[in-house]
């Protein structure tokens, strides 16, 4: 309950700078309510706020989402859940709900988990979402109330602590030089793109040095 209450609030972020970047009331909530992906969600925004097109905006929160379709990999064997209540299930998977279910020693309470944490941060998302875009005229800049950096505070601080070994600190080091580096001459959007490719770079060298080893 305490991590649905805590992410759901930073919904209000995502609702303002979705309307300052100059979406409707009705395409913010439905990005909230459909996608339901924060990190997703502040890249679309933030792509298209910087000029980027939505191609690019669309394609770069595509491939953030990408990472939910894994925790659904690993959560379908922890939960095994019925058939029926799959499809709807999946709607809830993310960062924060795959965290406090892999957390839990038994099924049960990996059940209990993923629901109290996917109901009370969904509801929350989306109303926090609603209020932040009606609020957005009365706010004013969302840069200048710092909330534009909202979502990617609270994705930073979820990702911190899973980066454990080497290689994982390598990835998440080298995306990030790429995204910085690429972002002053490439239009907005591609940089996040290109960025993903950090991980097969990674893996490669490390398989280089892996073969280089076994050879001595």
């Amino acid at each position: 309950m305490g991590v649905g209450v805590a992410v759901g609030l930073s919904g209000f972020a995502f609702g303002v700078t979705s309307a300052g970047s100059g979406l409707t009331l009705m395409q913010t909530c439905a990005l909230s309510l459909l996608v339901f992906t924060g990190a997703s969600q502040f890249a679309l925004v933030g792509a298209l706020a910087a000029g980027g097109s939505p191609f690019t905006a669309a394609a770069g929160a595509f491939f953030l989402g990408v990472r939910n379709a894994f925790y659904g990999l690993r959560l379908s064997q922890v939960l095994a859940l019925p058939r029926a209540l799959r499809p709807f299930a999946a709607q809830w998977v993310i960062d924060e709900t795959a965290a406090v279910t892999l957390a839990q020693p038994t099924r049960r309470s990996a059940r209990i988990g993923f629901a109290v944490t996917g109901l009370s941060l969904y509801l929350l998302w989306n109303l926090t979402t609603l209020l932040g875009a009606l609020g957005a005229e009365a706010i004013g800049d969302t840069d200048a109330w710092g909330l534009d950096a909202a979502g990617p505070a609270v994705f930073l601080a979820l990702l911190a602590p899973m980066l454990r070994t080497g290689t994982e600190r390598a990835v998440a080091g080298l995306a990030v030089l790429l995204g910085l580096g690429l972002l002053p001459v490439l239009p907005a959007g591609v940089p996040v793109l290109l960025a993903a490719l950090a991980a097969p770079v990674v893996l490669w060298a490390d398989g280089r040095r892996g073969g280089a080893r076994a050879e001595r």
